[in-house]
């Protein structure tokens, strides 16, 4: 089946054109922006895949085909909002300024790496990555009732997942939420497989979108590969939940263009044609027809951006790789406010046995 031709608010399709007519922030300037966003997060991806496969980065989910979904989810967020995300949302956090060096030191095994600030350099309200499935879900209604305590039209936004939609963590949040009228946002990244299982052996529904229903919360079912339709209804979703009128659940159909992981092998259970079909529909060649039939773009300031992103790209990796690791013992000094006393015996233990690897220096 096809998913693009199901029902959803849409409104640029895969050739790049209008099918409906454009909200009025979707200016020519806004999408270009949007457009180079993706472009630069794509970079990034095929770096750090390439970055995994020569032994200079741990395993690794990339984001390849959800760059849409991601970009505009960052853009449409407030600075003040709290972001919940789930392990594929780089493009979302390097929007609301994350650096690459820090995504990258966090998939290099540095826990350092989910320390970051905000825009304005104050520490960031956002939530690191979420590596285990759903568990972010339960975290965000934490978080949206802290927040409409405080009672300044803070939001939370929280991302998950088609896989996370079958669990209950998902489903016991999307209740809490309802049931206390949360201001929170729920966009699940319906990208039609959960590791090796397909969307239609997960969910007998039609859309996720539907299991809203259940939870007494606004559901709506967007293109993912539509940047238009993923930014207006993330805002949308956003205002409403900013104004007292809770909770919503976005379903954003894409395609993992990507292995699930760096660990994984999907030619084991998917279709090269299914693949190629899938190509068809992704969302960055989308905005660009779109662009260059409205002459807002052409390929001299494509060539241009692409070699201007791979410098950026670069750089960040020089800086990934430049970080000197942390102490061995730090792995130690985190787990408890105090320690037991088996624990710092292990400590000094790994301690003397790095110092008599480097000779008697360690520091």
């Amino acid at each position: 089946m096809n998913v693009q031709a199901l029902p959803m608010l849409r409104f640029i399709d895969h050739l790049g054109e209008s099918v409906n007519q454009l909200p009025s922030w979707a200016d020519s300037a806004t999408l270009t922006q949007y457009y180079k966003d993706m472009v630069m997060s794509r970079t990034y991806d095929n770096k750090a895949v390439a970055l995994q496969r020569t032994g200079k980065l741990g395993t690794y989910p990339s984001h390849l085909g959800a760059e849409a979904y991601g970009v505009a989810i960052g853009h449409a967020m407030h600075p003040n909002d709290v972001f919940i995300p789930y392990y594929r949302d780089m493009p979302a956090m390097w929007v609301r300024g994350v650096p690459m060096e820090k995504n990258l030191q966090y998939w290099g095994g540095d826990e350092r790496g989910s320390d970051f600030n905000a825009k304005d350099g104050t520490p960031s309200a956002d939530l690191p990555f979420c590596v285990p499935i759903a568990t972010q879900c339960t975290h965000a209604v934490g978080v949206a009732s802290a927040l409409k305590i405080e009672g300044n039209h803070r939001v939370a936004l929280v991302t998950c997942g088609d896989g996370a939609t079958s669990k209950g963590d998902f489903l016991e949040s999307i209740n809490c939420a309802g049931a206390w009228n949360l201001p929170l946002v729920f966009v699940v990244n319906n990208n039609q497989w959960a590791i090796s299982v397909p969307r239609q052996l997960q969910c007998a529904a039609d859309f996720l979108a539907e299991k809203a229903k259940g939870a007494g919360i606004e559901g709506i079912t967007v293109d993912g590969n539509d940047i238009v339709a993923m930014h207006d209804a993330v805002l949308t979703a956003l205002d409403r939940a900013r104004k007292g009128k809770g909770p919503t659940l976005i379903e954003a159909i894409s395609y993992r263009l990507s292995d699930h992981t760096t660990a994984d092998d999907a030619t084991r259970y998917r279709s090269d044609d299914e693949l190629k079909q899938a190509w068809q529909y992704e969302p960055i060649s989308r905005l660009k027809q779109h662009l260059s039939q409205t002459g807002a773009w052409d390929e001299s300031l494509d060539e241009s951006w692409l070699k201007a992103c791979k410098e950026t790209v670069e750089q960040a990796v020089a800086n990934y790789l430049s970080i000197v690791p942390e102490a061995p013992e730090t792995a130690f000094d985190y787990l408890y406010e105090t320690a037991p006393v088996e624990l710092n015996e292990q400590r000094d233990a790994l301690i003397n046995k790095a110092m008599r690897m480097q000779g008697g220096h360690h520091g």
